[in-house]
């Protein structure tokens, strides 16, 4: 079957997060399932710069008051098809905001034109046959379940995966008339939500089947804590709900074969990470000693739990650890972890930004990985880590506690702990694992044996991949109702 798979943002095309990754490895895994996908993105000035020669296979003469065209191309074993569109996405500083961090006033035009391209190409309107299925990521997407629900013709059946309930595509109801949907769409049965105009609201919708990225959290986001104003719509359509957890790219991360790595490694030759160990160290500026070298990934955001961090950096050196941080966010978290490494020179460290080739090296040397998320409705840095033998501590919360086995005296014995977990969020149950991770470190056998266990996890797309083919074969068998005159 064919599906064309709608996001903002694609590995190794444009990344600014997990989405990007999943985007980009889930038609790979899909492909053994018998279904082919196509990846619909914006034309970004990075992705216009990386696709090469592409095909004109369809122009928009008036797209919100834009010229703009669909390009076919295909880059790293990917099928695309690209907005091209400059006006709208043909700009300095990231996908959806400039270079200080603030958001384009226009994003709701660009993505209601993004949306509004992928409804007519994925019907059959624009470039080529109907797809048998459409599959959209996030509130960026969200706004085409709308256009194809009250578009004329065929009308492939819609799946929706929310990876962030907290990013919502939430704006002024003074756009509605500009967004070509019927009068009737601005509704609470539509994309009406709190009197604006909602576009993941539009993607859950509208859709036949909601998914997200774990079943913990397919629990949680039907809960006023987590569902973030949306509960309400989740537990209407919790019959149209599926938890299902994401992997990662095994080909791309794989200690084996790394070339990001100062000495590949796997299972049975544990002791090539001290090479990477030595490179961290020295990446960074810092001398771990015998102790464990911490290491965090990830936006230095309150959601990510980073300031629990930067409260208890005083207590990870006390307690004889380590600790590199790679990442950038919140400006008063920055300085706090900034502040920690004037504090403990040599023993912690920072570099602000993101850095792919780095972020693999961090997996493939560092002792302990940190995950002490808020809410994480899956996380990918998690997987890494324990495909690499860097131990997760984690939050128990979403996707983290989906794919980390706490060590306990019961998982020790039946030899299948793989990290460790803490709840709830807070400074004292943070304190608690983290004393439980350093003196599991001290335990070198033990350690080993953990390390072992968690490389041994399969956190492939295999079996997600499986759920999502038998999910789209249920949605996309032939329904007259899906056709209107």
């Amino acid at each position: 079957m064919r599906v064309l798979s709608v996001a903002s943002e694609v590995f190794p095309l444009v990344k600014t997060g997990g989405l990007a990754d999943v985007a980009g490895a889930l038609p790979g895994a899909l492909a053994r399932h018998g279904v082919t996908v196509t990846c619909f993105l914006p034309g970004y000035r990075a992705v216009m710069g990386k696709i090469g020669a592409a095909r004109v296979i369809h122009n928009f003469g008036d797209l919100f008051g834009s010229a703009a065209r669909l390009l076919a191309a295909e880059h790293s074993g990917l099928d695309l098809v690209v907005l091209d569109c400059p006006a709208l996405f043909d700009r300095e500083g990231g996908p959806y905001g400039d270079a200080t961090g603030r958001d384009w006033a226009d994003n709701w035009t660009r993505f209601a034109a993004f949306s509004a391209a992928a409804a007519a190409h994925g019907t059959g309107k624009a470039g080529g046959p109907a797809f048998d299925l459409i599959h959209l990521h996030d509130w960026q997407a969200g706004l085409t379940a709308a256009y194809v629900a009250h578009g004329r013709g065929n009308r492939p059946p819609v799946v929706t995966t929310i990876h962030n309930m907290a990013f919502q595509g939430q704006f002024s109801p003074a756009i509605f008339p500009a967004l070509g949907l019927p009068p009737e769409a601005m509704s609470v049965d539509g994309v009406e939500y709190y009197g604006d105009v909602g576009y993941l609201k539009a993607g859950l919708q509208y859709a036949e089947a909601i998914t997200t990225v774990s079943p913990s959290y397919a629990e949680e986001i039907m809960t006023p804590e987590f569902g973030m104003g949306l509960d309400g719509l989740i537990r209407a359509r919790r019959d149209q709900l599926h938890g299902i957890v994401n992997g990662i790219d095994t080909a791309v991360w794989n200690p084996a074969t790394d070339p990001h790595l100062a000495a590949t490694f796997t299972s049975a030759t544990l002791e090539r990470r001290a090479a990477n160990r030595a490179a961290l160290e020295q990446r960074f500026g810092i001398n771990a000693g015998s102790g464990p070298l911490l290491a965090i990934v990830s936006r230095l955001t309150w959601q990510k739990g980073i300031d629990l961090v930067a409260a208890l950096a005083d207590q990870i050196i006390q307690l004889g650890g380590s600790l590199v941080v790679l990442g950038s966010g919140d400006a008063t978290i920055e300085a706090d972890i900034g502040a920690a490494v004037q504090r403990h020179p040599g023993r912690i460290s920072l570099i602000t930004g993101y850095d792919e080739p780095l972020s693999h090296l961090v997996q493939g040397g560092a002792d302990i990985l940190l995950v002490p998320s808020r809410f994480e409705p899956c996380g990918l840095t998690q997987l890494c880590a324990l495909r690499y033998g860097a131990i997760p501590l984690v939050a128990r919360t979403g996707g983290l506690a989906d794919t980390v086995i706490d060590t306990t005296h019961a998982t020790q014995t039946a030899k299948v702990a793989t990290g460790f977990q803490f709840a709830p969020v807070a400074r004292e149950p943070f304190a608690r694992a983290l004393r439980r991770a350093v003196e599991a470190h001290a335990n070198r056998p033990m350690w080993f044996a953990m390390q072992k266990r968690a490389m041994a996890s399969d956190v492939s797309w295999d079996q997600s991949a499986a759920l999502y083919a038998q999910l789209y074969r249920s949605l996309a068998q032939p329904d007259p109702q899906r056709l209107s005159a």
